[in-house]
């Protein structure tokens, strides 16, 4: 077990190693200075705002950013449900996969341009290579929206006084060619290296050890499982997932697939630092998204270490830890940690099967999407922890006695609105689909493979993962069929684009206030105080929205082991 530990350390030093660096970096390109790849992609930059017509150079005010980022996923909406719709008809399909239900190509297509990847398909046998392809380019821009949509406040918290923050295709397109995909392509080579395929062959025959004929399929994976992971998507070209040993073939590809992953939302912490000048703020906010991490890390490792103490009762040898879903080729640690990994940072890919964790270890997955700003997804970990910063600072206004200011910019009630809609919208839409899918058991309940405790945590993890666009489930649940393709895809898309138009609007509002300069009595925002006081109101707001619901689950589960 000591070598699995180190393992885990290895990852998590080499992430925040490489984050640190490539922090610096993002900062330059959103701030426009001159970075090494300016000669390789200005070029095609200006080729592609040229032959669109687009000026890259015109600024935009709040609202016009928001108003580009919905209309240009409308289209990508339509061109998705297209592809789906008529997959078995059009090119790429050597296995001869049929066309999608409507309702599964909108809950497919909903889950991959909110950057969820939620699937309710096997992807050998749920969608044609192009479709794949297609995904795939979602997976690129769905993370490229997230990241322009952070340049946005980034911009808005560095302006003293503006209503212009910036371009918002320019962002996204540099966000795409400078960010996601020279990491994925370094991502992608270490995995064709290790084994895993890339080509747009079908099926191969193999002979299996005992003389077995099988149908084994492949495909362009080794791009798709990079981006998957660099663009904190999570959806997997094979059914298994990071589990499939064409996906993750070895050790090497899980610390790099788990690498991949942490990297960008990592240096989107730093990213901020660096674009304000304000080294101590970003050194803050990741402190407090690590003790959280950490919090739900540690403990998942050492229960899922120890494995099952029913099974210890019947003479079983569980020294392998809690082996029940899990690969024996990344061992029951790096699985813990792995879990918790992909549902703080809402990637949703799993090298293990999460409805087989134990009921501790599922009860911090859980968690960890429930929180949803512990470094989270590709830029939107930013948006959603700004939300807590916000109201950590009325609140610590209120204490003190001082009007509450962020940054020089005074929060006053309709930023306080705005913050407390998104905060409780998160909630609202994983329990609100949790009951409805509870109280109606022929449409929710009904798909159960497992009763009890451990059936109403499937049913609270389904909606859980789709209000965090994580996309990783409990899959003893048989999660395709017109309600829950329906009802997912509607809180996919209210808890992906809220939360993104939310604090925009509040970093667009406070940048055209006048700006307050800072003073004896100004409250330090870059300090280990605060810090502490925005763990508490996040601590708080998620313990008296969740556990009540946990109680129900994985908790009383628990209990029932004993």
């Amino acid at each position: 077990m000591n070598t699995e530990i180190i393992g885990i350390i290895a990852m998590f030093a080499i992430t925040l190693v490489a984050a640190l660096p490539l922090g610096k970096y993002i900062a330059k390109v959103y701030s426009g200075q001159r970075t090494f790849l300016d000669p390789v992609f200005n070029p095609i930059e200006k080729l592609f705002f040229k032959s669109s017509g687009i000026d890259a150079t015109k600024e935009m005010n709040w609202k016009q950013h928001m108003i580009a980022l919905l209309a240009i996923n409308v289209v990508w909406f339509v061109l998705g449900m297209a592809v789906l719709l008529c997959q078995g008809w059009l090119p790429l399909n050597p296995d001869q996969n049929p066309n999608m239900t409507p309702d599964l190509a909108f809950n497919t297509i909903i889950s991959f341009l909110v950057n969820c990847n939620l699937q309710h398909y096997s992807g050998e046998t749920g969608v044609s290579y192009l479709s794949q392809l297609f995904l795939m380019f979602l997976q690129f821009v769905s993370a490229g929206i997230g990241l322009a949509a952070a340049a946005v406040l980034f911009n808005a918290l560095k302006e003293r006084t503006t209503e212009k923050l910036g371009n918002f295709y320019n962002y996204f397109i540099k966000s795409c060619t400078r960010i996601l995909l020279p990491i994925s392509v370094i991502t992608a080579v270490i995995l064709l290296w290790n084994g895993t395929p890339m080509t747009f062959n079908g099926k191969d025959t193999m002979t299996t050890l005992q003389g077995d004929t099988v149908q084994v399929s492949t495909g362009p994976a080794a791009a798709f499982v990079a981006i998957k992971h660099v663009g904190t998507n999570g959806g997997g070209f094979f059914g298994a997932n990071s589990a499939h040993p064409f996906e993750n073939p070895n050790y090497v590809t899980n610390m790099t697939e788990m690498v991949a992953q942490m990297i960008i939302p990592f240096a989107m912490i730093f990213a901020l630092g660096f674009y304000l000048n304000r080294h101590k703020l970003s050194w803050m906010i990741f402190s407090v998204m690590t003790i959280g991490f950490l919090a739900l890390a540690v403990p998942t490792i050492v229960t899922e270490i120890n494995g099952n103490p029913a099974i210890a009762e019947m003479g079983i040898n569980t020294t392998q830890g809690a082996t029940e879903g899990k690969e024996t080729r990344f061992g029951a640690a790096a699985s813990g940690y792995w879990s918790i990994a992909t549902t703080v940072i809402s990637t949703g890919s799993v090298n293990s099967m999460h409805d087989s964790a134990m009921p501790l270890s599922g009860m911090n997955q859980l968690l960890a999407m429930m929180v949803n700003c512990f470094y989270g997804g590709c830029g939107v970990g930013i948006l959603n922890f700004y939300i807590f910063i916000i109201l950590a600072v009325f609140i610590s206004g209120l204490m003190v006695g001082r009007t509450p200011e962020f940054l020089g910019k005074k929060i006053e009630a309709r930023e306080m609105k705005i913050s407390m809609i998104i905060a409780l919208l998160h909630p609202f839409l994983i329990l609100v689909g949790t009951a409805l899918s509870t109280a109606f058991p022929e449409q929710g309940a009904s798909t159960l493979n497992n009763p009890g405790f451990h059936g109403f945590s499937e049913i609270l993890y389904e909606y859980t993962s789709s209000a965090a666009n994580n996309g990783s489930g409990f899959e003893g649940l048989g999660d395709n069929n017109p309600w829950w393709n329906i009802t997912t895809g509607i809180v996919l898309l209210l808890s992906r684009f809220l939360p993104i138009i939310g604090p925009i609007a509040i970093a667009g509002i406070l940048a055209a206030k006048k700006h307050i300069p800072e003073s004896a009595g100004t409250l330090k925002t870059d300090t280990a105080t605060f810090g502490l006081m925005t763990f508490a109101v996040i601590a708080i707001i998620a313990a008296l929205s969740f556990f009540p619901a946990l109680t129900l689950g994985p908790i009383a589960e628990y209990f029932s082991m004993k």
